[in-house]
């Protein structure tokens, strides 16, 4: 039994970060610059070049990031691909843009849809017409199948757009998440991999739609920060200058963060691999997030009593991706009604996600390897 509670989120900063973020943070209460001033535009630029787009846009939330990138590809009035075993944000963000949603059911070894459902929904068609993909990094594992998942939209054109809220510093074929489609959004959530406090991050390549990003975030006023001319129906959707200065801190660790999660992930994994227990690998990629590890229940076991068995070893589960199905939730009832999708209902309820974070250390990822085999075969 851990001495300490292993638990499954770890906020990672020093004192000595704490202290910069204070310094800096007096700073911008003293100019009295509180938005998008010269550390949101800092922030922007370094992600641009972390990720390899050539534009990078702070908003609030991956939430409102999401919105933007489909009102980019005037989604409104058609319908967007969507895979089920997604976070609430994802899907509430078409419908909030105007768009129909159909599911996609997901493979059980990647956590996403395979190409041949994406081939299928898109062959089969709907009504409205299908305009494009939101695809999810669940967990930050970026499918083998995607790069083809995109080959083959824009074949038939068809956008793909990226929720990355799990895929910070994720790649895969030397193309990081967030530069593979026609546009990204990131999370900040306090649980990411890195965080702003709150916050997310539109990423693109096109100089036009990096345009209207920044107007539709700042209440459409197009080419302006302020003023009161607006063009575009946007909203307030700006990060703060204080939450880019920790966005700042964060990145400039994050290749650290990856390398310790990574560590931990092998260490963990070695025990499943070698008493032949399943879990989602992220061995085809070159780097991967590591903000979930995705574990397979085997079938006549109990998650929540592992859960409760593993919490007795003051191990803690992390939340699963995701228990209960988008078109399960009862905020989502009607939408996709009489789609079949097994595989989703199946799994989801069906998986663990043990502790994985940079803030462990060797001994307490070797004891979520064994208390894992212990308790799962």
């Amino acid at each position: 039994m851990a001495e300490q509670a292993i638990k499954p989120f770890y906020f990672d900063i020093t004192d000595e970060e704490i202290d910069d973020f204070a310094e800096q943070s007096k700073k911008i209460l003293k100019s009295g610059r509180l938005i998008l001033g010269e550390n949101t535009a800092a922030f922007e630029k370094a992600f641009a070049d972390y990720v390899g787009t050539k534009h990078a846009i702070a908003v609030n939330t991956g939430s409102s990031g999401l919105e933007i990138i489909l009102r980019l590809k005037n989604a409104q009035g058609t319908t967007v691909l969507v895979p089920t075993n997604t976070n609430f944000a994802t899907v509430a963000a078409v419908l909030r843009v105007g768009a129909q949603v159909q599911y996609l059911d997901m493979d059980e070894t990647t956590f996403a849809p395979s190409l041949a459902m994406v081939l299928e929904a898109v062959e089969k068609g709907a009504t409205p017409a299908i305009s494009g993909v939101l695809w999810v990094h669940i967990g930050g594992v970026i499918s083998p199948e995607f790069p083809q998942v995109v080959d083959y939209c824009h074949q038939n054109g068809l956008f793909v757009l990226e929720d990355t809220a799990h895929a910070h510093g994720s790649q895969i074929k030397g193309i990081q998440a967030g530069n593979l489609g026609d546009g990204a959004a990131f999370s900040f959530f306090p649980t990411k991999v890195m965080t702003t406090f709150e916050g997310g991050m539109i990423t693109l390549n096109d100089d036009e739609e990096d345009y209207i990003a920044r107007s539709l975030r700042n209440q459409g006023k197009r080419g302006m920060d302020f003023g009161g001319l607006h063009t575009d129906f946007g909203n307030s959707t700006r990060m703060t200058e204080i939450h880019a200065v920790l966005g700042l801190i964060q990145l400039a660790k994050l290749p650290k963060m990856l390398e310790k999660r990574q560590k931990y992930y092998q260490l963990i994994t070695q025990f499943l691999r070698e008493a032949g227990l399943n879990f989602v690998s992220t061995d085809h990629m070159d780097q991967a997030s590591q903000y979930k590890l995705i574990v397979h229940v085997p079938s006549g076991k109990n998650p929540q009593e592992i859960k409760a068995k593993l919490a007795e070893e003051n191990i803690f589960l992390g939340g699963t991706v995701y228990e209960i199905p988008c078109h399960l939730q009862p905020v989502f009832k009607g939408i996709g009604e009489g789609q079949k999708l097994p595989r989703a209902e199946y799994w989801c309820p069906n998986h663990i996600c043990p502790p994985l974070t940079s803030g462990m250390t060797e001994e307490e990822a070797i004891m979520v390897g064994k208390a894992l085999v212990k308790h799962l075969l």
